[in-house]
């Protein structure tokens, strides 16, 4: 199994990136994608999820309104579009997969990719 996280970088706050989670050796449309980031001295956190339909998206307080989670499972894909970027969205963030129906906890995920830096400067 491989996850492929990409569309990192630095943007300025108030600025826009879409990540981008390319899965391969599962079949994909069995799993929910969750987003996790983890700052320096922080522990990961999970941001966003999505269950394997697309249906179900659910988000941390910090990013409702800003960050969107969606997949395409024909194309064995995950993204998360994150808006109105902050300095505190700064992280590496990484894809990930569970077939537990509890998609919504960090514990069940158990396929992980390697991550990609976002910063966001002020």
């Amino acid at each position: 199994v491989q996850l492929v996280e990409s569309g990192g970088g630095s943007v300025q706050a108030g600025g826009s990136l879409r990540l981008s989670c390319a899965a391969s050796g599962l079949t994909f449309r069995d799993y929910a994608v969750g987003w996790f980031r983890q700052a320096p001295g922080k522990e990961r956190e999970l941001v966003a999820a999505i269950r394997r339909s697309g249906t179900g998206p659910t988000y941390v307080d910090s990013v409702k309104g800003r960050f969107t989670i969606s997949r395409d499972n024909a194309k064995s894909t995950a993204y998360l579009e994150m808006n109105n970027l902050k300095p505190e969205d700064t992280a590496v963030y990484s894809c990930a997969t569970t077939k537990n129906v509890q998609y919504y906890r960090s514990e069940w995920y158990n396929y992980w990719g390697q991550g990609t830096l976002v910063t966001v400067s002020s």
